[in-house]
C-alpha cells in the first residue's frame, strides 16, 4: 500500500466514523467540534480532521463558521419536514423507475434486505434497545434496496444524503413505532414483488409521515431543536 493511499483509508475511515457520530447522536446538534479534541477521539491529523468537516459541511451535517470552527449542525422541526418532503419525492421517483426495471435479482435483494430489517424490529418490539442502531441501519439497507434497480447513481446518492439527514432526527428522537411501521414495510416488500409502484409510493408517503408525527408527538426533539 502507498501513502497516499495509506494517507485516503484513514481519512475515508474518519469521515465515516464522524458522520455516524453524527448520524446516530454521539456527537449532538450545536456542538462545537474542536479539532484537537477530534485528534485525540479518532486519531486523524488536524489537516486531515478539516478536510472531513469541510465535507461534511458541503452535506449538511457540519456547519462551517470561518475562524470560528466547525459545529455539528442545527436540528429543527422545519427541516425535519423539508427533508421528509424531500425523501418522499426522491424516494417515489426512484421507487417508479427500480420497479419497472427491477429483475429476480433485485427482488432477492428486497427480500434479504427486509428480512434483516424484520429481525431488528422483532427485537425492538420486545423491549431490545441494543440493536437501535443495527436497526436503522437495516432500515436504511431496504428503502436503498427498493430503489436500488433505478439505474441512476445521482438518485441514489441524493436519496441516501436526505435519508441520512431524515435518519438523525430518527436517532435524537429514539422512537419506535413498533407492529405498525413493520407491517409497513412488509406491505413495501410485497409492493416490490407485485412491481405496483403506485401503492408503494401510497404507502411510502404514510410511513414517512407517520415517522415525522411519530417523532415530533415524542417530544424528545424539543431540547435540542431550534423552533
Amino acid at each position: 500500500m502507498g501513502i497516499s493511499t495509506a494517507i485516503g483509508s484513514v481519512a475515508d475511515s474518519t469521515y465515516d466514523r464522524i458522520k455516524q457520530d453524527i448520524i446516530f447522536g454521539r456527537l449532538m446538534p450545536d456542538q462545537k467540534l474542536k479539532l484537537e479534541r477530534l485528534h485525540d477521539q479518532y486519531g486523524a491529523s488536524v489537516s486531515t480532521l478539516r478536510e472531513i468537516l469541510n465535507r461534511l459541511s458541503a452535506e449538511g451535517l457540519v456547519l462551517a463558521e470561518g475562524q470560528r470552527g466547525f459545529e455539528v449542525a442545527p436540528i429543527s422541526v422545519e427541516n425535519l419536514r423539508e427533508l421528509s418532503a424531500l425523501r418522499q419525492l426522491l424516494e417515489g421517483y426512484a421507487l417508479e423507475l427500480s420497479f419497472k426495471a427491477g429483475d429476480v435479482d433485485w427482488e432477492g435483494h428486497v427480500v434479504a434486505a427486509h428480512h434483516k430489517l424484520h429481525q431488528m424490529e422483532m427485537r425492538m418490539m420486545d423491549g431490545d434497545g441494543s440493536v437501535t442502531e443495527t436497526w436503522k441501519r437495516y432500515d436504511w439497507e431496504f428503502h436503498q434496496a427498493l430503489i436500488s434497480a433505478c439505474g441512476s447513481r445521482v438518485l441514489m446518492d441524493a436519496h441516501a444524503g436526505v435519508f441520512d439527514k431524515y435518519l438523525r432526527y430518527q436517532m435524537l428522537s429514539l422512537t419506535h413505532r413498533g407492529k405498525i411501521a413493520a407491517d409497513e414495510h412488509k406491505r413495501l416488500r410485497d409492493a416490490a414483488l407485485r412491481h405496483d409502484a403506485k401503492e408503494a409510493e401510497k404507502i411510502l408517503r404514510a410511513h414517512v409521515a407517520a415517522g415525522v408525527e411519530h417523532s415530533l408527538a415524542a417530544k424528545a426533539l424539543q431540547g435540542l431543536s431550534k423552533q
